[in-house]
């Protein structure tokens, strides 16, 4: 008892003074030796076994454990589970800063990619659509053709993934994957519109600069962490330098019809005249013939996909056709004019 009674009274409370703390680790120090008798003594010690005792820890957490603690904790939250359904080229392009940014990238695609997953730096690679969406991830990301888009997202299991699943696309046109994605997702799915206007050879030597199209087509409100989500994979563009363009997918399509589909319609007739490198070229021949080698590394199924789903292209590809006739009739014209001349000199037999 008495050893029981010594541990309890070996620390003092610190609501006392200094002065009564030493005084009263005397009267313990008497008590427990046999040498205090004073009955003040002995009621102050009854006492004190009642009163609650403090604890001292030596491992409690400090302040800067807690906020080191919050630090790590934000960190893992700002991480994504990103699942890249359509695992090929631009894909792998995109999952390699996904996994540099620290997320969780799960692959997914029809051919076996698991040795190039791995290599990148993937937590895994999935052929079955079943297995991808029982992995519940954050944000399901559809990075095919635009002719194969509506087949995968048939494809997909999409009762296996979380009711608030985030869901984007990388496509190059945007009202078709807009509307395709609003009638086939559940109305609990946020959707979001996404167009990174580079690929792997444009942003081989990183995106800074390079524009970045989105429009959040149903990100819901409430609760807060849903269009927080949205926002953290908007910042892994914004982290990599990208120049963030919110517009509609109707606007989109209507600048990239001009922009995208012009440039690799004009790639591709430049292709048809089979053209080569010369001894003499020219700055301008060179960037026509890095033109030719840019868009002709595309599949001929984004251009039909550019053609086929953006109905401004159809409009664009009259007019292109319009302004080449035009010119032809203008250089044909002076043409004339030039021969007539040579032929009849200043006087023509039917001027009077």
């Amino acid at each position: 008892m008495q050893a029981a009674a010594a541990t309890a009274y070996a620390v003092p409370s610190p609501a006392r003074s200094g002065g009564d703390c030493r005084r009263r680790r005397r009267d313990e120090l008497g008590y427990f030796l046999g040498r205090s008798s004073s009955s003040r003594s002995l009621q102050w010690q009854r006492r004190r076994c009642r009163l609650p005792l403090p604890v001292l820890a030596l491992d409690a957490a400090q302040a800067f454990d807690y906020e080191a603690r919050a630090s790590s904790l934000m960190d893992q939250s700002a991480r994504l589970k990103i699942a890249v359904v359509g695992f090929g080229n631009f894909g792998q392009f995109l999952a390699r800063t996904f996994v540099k940014q620290g997320h969780t990238v799960l692959a997914h695609s029809r051919t076996d990619h698991s040795a190039i997953a791995r290599d990148i730096g993937c937590s895994d690679f999935f052929v079955d659509p079943h297995d991808l969406c029982e992995s519940h991830p954050d944000v399901v990301l559809f990075c095919t053709s635009i002719l194969s888009l509506r087949s995968v997202i048939a494809s997909l299991p999409l009762h296996r993934l979380r009711r608030s699943t985030l869901v984007a696309d990388v496509l190059s046109v945007k009202e078709f994957p807009r509307q395709a994605l609003l009638r086939a997702m559940p109305p609990d799915f946020d959707i979001l519109c996404t167009h990174p206007m580079f690929g792997p050879e444009s942003g081989r030597a990183g995106w800074a600069g390079l524009p970045f199209v989105f429009e959040r087509v149903r990100v819901a409100d409430s609760p807060p962490d849903r269009r927080l989500r949205c926002d953290r994979f908007l910042d892994i563009f914004r982290q990599e330098g990208c120049r963030m363009v919110e517009m509609s997918c109707a606007e989109h399509d209507r600048c990239a019809a001009e922009t995208q589909f012009v440039t690799h319609t004009v790639g591709r007739m430049l292709a048809k005249l089979e053209l080569e490198s010369r001894p003499i070229n020219t700055k301008g021949y060179e960037t026509l013939l890095q033109l030719v080698d840019n868009t002709c590394k595309d599949s001929f199924d984004l251009y039909n996909g550019l053609f086929m789903y953006n109905k401004n292209s159809t409009e664009l590809l009259d007019r292109m056709e319009v302004a080449f006739d035009s010119l032809r009739k203008e250089l044909f014209g002076r043409l004339h004019v030039i021969l007539r001349d040579q032929l009849f000199g200043d006087h023509h037999p039917d001027d009077p």
